[in-house]
């Protein structure tokens, strides 16, 4: 069995325990393209319990990307606080919208390229956007699918970029933006490095 071959049956496994689940996650759909951008970059290496109710509160303060791009940086961090590496994401937050404002008109890029040049924004954060926001087959490797696809042996890579790269060699593009959410679900519900435990858990 090739490691396509595999993958795909693991992640169908995958994807009929955790697909039917409605958990919500912090980079899911705000309704808004540029409030799923910002709840994105916060979530970065925070719980989504702990992001979800600190971004609700953000888009209730400031309701419109205009207003959020004017806003003062401890204002902002004020509200966020909560969040890991709250002072960064406040700045990142109020920059990238008013990088949106003065470089977009207001819209959310649509190019990986084009989303990594705004502050907090780095590939994992794009990837996420272009499939939620833009409808893209891209691949988004969170620190669950990172260790999730290195102990199933379906990578061998150090960082996330690494396999960015190598999922896209290995899965066919349709599956792509299926991954991410399908791998989350099932990292937090299964902990720890044992293949065997893994696996188990889909059969459970």
């Amino acid at each position: 069995m090739n490691k396509t071959e595999y993958f795909l049956e693991v992640f169908k496994k995958a994807e009929r325990k955790y697909g039917k689940i409605s958990k919500r996650l912090a980079g899911d759909d705000w309704g808004k393209d540029w409030q799923t951008l910002m709840a994105t970059i916060m979530s970065a290496q925070t719980r989504d319990e702990v992001t979800i109710p600190v971004a609700e509160r953000l888009f209730k303060r400031y309701r419109s990307l205009e207003s959020l791009s004017g806003a003062k940086i401890n204002d902002v961090l004020n509200i966020i606080k909560s969040v890991n590496f709250s002072k960064t994401k406040a700045r990142n937050v109020v920059l990238s919208a008013r990088y949106l404002i003065e470089n977009c008109n207001g819209g959310v890029p649509d190019s990986i390229d084009e989303l990594v040049k705004m502050p907090g924004v780095g590939r994992k954060t794009a990837n996420l956007v272009l499939s939620e926001v833009h409808k893209k087959d891209a691949i988004c490797i969170d620190t669950h699918c990172q260790r999730l696809l290195n102990v199933l042996g379906i990578v061998n890579t150090k960082t996330p970029h690494q396999t960015e790269i190598e999922m896209m060699k290995i899965v066919p593009k349709r599956y792509w933006s299926r991954i991410n959410r399908i791998f989350v679900l099932w990292g937090k519900d299964v902990r720890g490095r044992d293949r065997g435990k893994l696996l188990k858990r889909l059969d459970d």
